[in-house]
């Protein structure tokens, strides 16, 4: 399971560079999907590339295969969509 490590330090990277910047986000993992679950804890309901949720990334299938982002842009897109949203709901807290 070494390669599964090696692979998921890319998402954790991108989980820590957004909790940086105040944007706090939780994946959950259904091999070999990975989705984006919770962003500032609200529940993201879209779907992107499943039926399930939001893929943010793909697991390889085999060892020799690597970690696959899905389009980075839709992410980020539904990232600020749910920041803008957070902004108008609490003026207080602003995190994004």
């Amino acid at each position: 399971m070494r390669w599964v490590k090696q692979n998921m330090e890319q998402l954790e990277t991108l989980g820590r560079r957004l909790d940086k910047i105040g944007i706090g986000v939780q994946f959950v993992a259904n091999f070999p999907w990975i989705y984006l679950y919770k962003i500032n804890g609200q529940l993201v309901k879209e779907r992107y590339k499943s039926e399930h949720g939001f893929t943010i990334a793909f697991l390889p299938v085999r060892i020799d295969k690597s970690f696959c982002f899905t389009d980075i842009n839709e992410t980020f897109k539904l990232i600020r969509k749910y920041c803008n949203v957070e902004y108008i709901r609490s003026a207080d807290d602003r995190r994004c």
